[in-house]
């Protein structure tokens, strides 16, 4: 049997813009993970492993865009 749990909050203001930025981040780098997968696997037909991936986003991604 599978149960599940629904929680409401009430943020405040405050709280609304920070929960709206983190998830706007969390947003971009899943979009820029994506990305380079897509095109390391069109153009070398190759994957990338989660290890290396992140390996990457330490990298490459907080210079780009810290």
């Amino acid at each position: 049997m599978l149960r599940a749990y629904k929680y409401r909050i009430y943020p405040t203001d405050e709280q609304k813009v920070m929960l709206a930025k983190t998830f706007g981040c969390c947003r971009y780098v899943y979009n820029w993970a994506l990305d380079m997968r897509e095109t390391l696997y069109w153009k070398y037909h190759t994957s990338m492993s989660e290890y290396d991936m992140n390996a990457l986003v330490r990298s490459e991604l907080r210079e780009h865009a810290p």
